[in-house]
């Protein structure tokens, strides 16, 4: 008797979770594309929802300008956007920094080994 009285709400708690979780994964998602639109400014390279690459010319409250092609300009609304894109510049900078960030953790590793290799001959040289 005990356990059919606690399946109604079990079953409640069992669908009631995920479209909680649900709620709040789709919620923090609309959060973040509404913060990307309203970051959009001038010189900003962009990505539509049809695939249309463009740079940000201007903008106002509600629509954007993008230069799809030299001298071409279209309008598109601000919810167009789906995504911010890295110019070239910026991806071979970011580059830049992870291969200078690799070399300073090899030449690192060297002078750690170098260290190492020091102090073990000199420990050698104390036991003879």
């Amino acid at each position: 008797m005990q356990l059919e009285s606690l399946i109604l709400p079990l079953l409640i708690v069992l669908l009631a979770v995920p479209l909680f979780l649900q709620a709040r994964k789709q919620k923090r998602a609309m959060a973040e594309q509404q913060k990307l639109q309203n970051s959009i400014t001038a010189g900003d390279r962009v990505m539509t929802t049809s695939g249309v690459f463009g740079t940000v010319v201007s903008t106002s409250d509600d629509t954007i300008d993008i230069e799809i092609a030299p001298g071409m300009t279209t309008t598109w609304v601000r919810q167009a956007v789906r995504e911010k894109v890295e110019t070239e510049a910026a991806e071979e900078s970011a580059t830049e920094e992870s291969a200078t960030e690799e070399t300073a953790t090899e030449e690192t590793k060297v002078e750690d080994k170098a260290e190492t290799e020091v102090t073990e001959s000199a420990e050698k040289q104390k036991t003879s």
